[in-house]
């Protein structure tokens, strides 16, 4: 009986590994098949996290700007900003709905010849990720179906919703009745000079190799500021909150003993409302238009005036 029983089950797991082996390698029988909307060439027009919203709570924004087009079975094309043409990619399959190309993993959740609903999804290994990276709907709708049906641009459809607005300025009133309270705008902080003795640098971190993307640095914005003439030589590098209306409120200050914490923050603060404040012209983050509090990272380096 026993016997019998493990020969079925190893018959099952055979016919399984079977039928998973043939979807690899034949297209028709999977769920999708690419062959269908070959030649069709789509434009992303809404990115949304599951919520509906294009933001989530942490400011991060979803922005559609893919345009793709199916060459073949395995061959996905993609528009290169950078080259100003569109790149063949390999479209590989892996399992269940799941696909890569471009460097980025995608699951298809619809396909017809007027529209693509893709998940983005983010892979670690062999698993999915269950975080926001892949909390991540794109809609395409072919580039036809838009100037045909639709009689209007990608542009008009990419635009944020009603929704998004409300939600921002929500949001945004909440965070602004408190100091301590924040999140990212997607137009960060900026500090624009009044003075020849203050420079400013944003810092850019993307990295391919560290897996940091261009949004890493809209969501975790780093300055380096100098300023020459200091009254002393000093650098630190601390967190802050830029208030509204521009007003600095430094959190922490890193790369000291906790026993000096205090005090290192309250001389940065006195920096940051004497020489930042007066040196510079701060205009506050905004999201969609919309004035707020953001947290940002400063190096911030002080040069003393050298006396013979």
């Amino acid at each position: 009986m026993i016997k019998n029983f493990c020969l079925l089950f190893y018959v099952i797991i055979l016919c399984s590994s079977c039928d998973f082996a043939s979807k690899k390698t034949n297209p028709k029988l999977r769920d999708y098949t690419w062959e269908s909307v070959k030649g069709i060439r789509y434009q992303e027009v809404r990115r949304r996290f599951k919520n509906g919203l294009s933001f989530n709570m942490e400011g991060f924004m979803q922005k559609p700007s893919w345009i793709i087009e199916v060459a073949k079975e395995d061959t996905m094309m993609a528009w290169s900003p950078q080259k100003q043409i569109m790149q063949k990619f390999f479209l590989q399959y892996d399992h269940g709905n799941l696909y890569n190309f471009a460097e980025e993993w995608f699951k298809v959740k619809a396909m017809t010849n007027d529209s693509l609903v893709l998940q983005r999804v983010q892979v670690n290994g062999k698993n999915v990720l269950a975080d926001f990276r892949s909390d991540v709907n794109m809609t395409f709708y072919a580039q036809s179906y838009i100037k045909n049906k639709l009689k209007t641009t990608a542009e008009k459809l990419q635009k944020p919703s009603k929704a998004d607005t409300a939600f921002i300025i929500k949001r945004a009133v909440s965070v602004n009745a408190n100091s301590d309270s924040a999140f990212a705008a997607t137009e960060p902080v900026q500090f624009i000079p009044k003075s020849k003795i203050v420079t400013v640098e944003k810092l850019v971190t993307a990295s391919k190799l560290e897996g940091r993307t261009a949004a890493y640095d809209y969501m975790f914005p780093q300055y380096k500021i100098i300023i020459d003439r200091a009254y002393k030589d000093f650098a630190y590098q601390i967190s802050a909150v830029v208030d509204f209306q521009g007003g600095i409120h430094v959190k922490d200050v890193y790369g000291v003993l906790p026993e000096n914490a205090d005090s290192k923050k309250k001389n940065m603060q006195a920096v940051a409302d004497i020489y930042i404040r007066n040196l510079f012209d701060v205009l506050p983050g905004t999201s969609l238009g919309i004035p707020h509090n953001s947290q940002i990272t400063m190096m911030i380096i002080g040069k003393a005036i050298k006396r013979p």
